[in-house]
């Protein structure tokens, strides 16, 4: 069960702006990932569910955290279908995103009071997410519909959050772009957690990288 409310939720994604993600099937790695980002000022971040017994490591992953990053928002993303939602949700998932519009997930997510971010690509997606009740809409793939796509749809409908999820490149100029835009958040993940850093554990590279990306979102807001 969840232990932030939903509105703490929406509240915490538009103050920080950023949605890390990630995955991996070593609960130690992360764990330190995670608490890397915790380290550089991140209270939100995103479980990916993929790979065998992402379950398991998430579930872990939560009991292990709550004691070492206790303002921490864990969420769980590539939720699928309800049934998956369910037990990912009973493990403590503070949120549930979706790579497209998954209704069953949402109205689940509804009656549980926990917020959901789907996935969605068209302006029509976007409105029938925003129906069923979302707050935040994950805008998928949003390196293929781009910056330019946001200040469209934000022109018939200027109430619309969205949060591009893919595409959001590691530069200040990236940042700005996608903010400047109207983007209410961005999710990144390889471009925040790259390879390279994994492999040779580079735990503290990783939390700069993550606080200089919360820098860079700071600074655009001042704008």
């Amino acid at each position: 069960m969840a232990t932030h409310k939903r509105f703490q939720v929406y509240q915490t994604i538009y103050q920080q702006r950023l949605m890390p993600l990630f995955y991996h099937s070593d609960i130690e790695v992360c764990r330190q990932v995670v608490l890397a980002s915790y380290r550089a000022g991140a209270r939100l971040f995103e479980f990916t569910n993929r790979g065998d017994f992402a379950l398991e490591v998430f579930s872990r992953l939560k009991r292990e955290l709550a004691a070492q990053a206790p303002e921490l928002m864990l969420g769980v993303g590539s939720i699928h279908d309800a049934p998956t939602a369910a037990l990912f949700l009973s493990a403590g998932a503070e949120f549930i995103v979706t790579p497209s519009l998954k209704p069953e997930v949402i109205a689940l997510c509804n009656t549980r009071k926990v917020a959901c971010l789907p996935g969605c690509a068209t302006l029509t997606e976007i409105s029938e997410a925003e129906t069923q009740g979302c707050e935040i809409v994950k805008l998928f793939p949003a390196d293929l519909l781009g910056p330019s796509f946001i200040k469209a749809i934000k022109a018939p409908q200027p109430w619309s959050s969205l949060m591009p999820s893919g595409g959001v490149e590691f530069s200040q100029s990236s940042v700005h772009t996608w903010l400047e835009a109207g983007a209410v958040c961005l999710g990144m993940g390889s471009a925040l957690f790259p390879s390279a850093a994994i492999q040779e554990q580079d735990w503290t590279g990783i939390e700069q990288r993550v606080r200089t990306m919360l820098t860079w979102i700071q600074e655009q807001n001042r704008i």
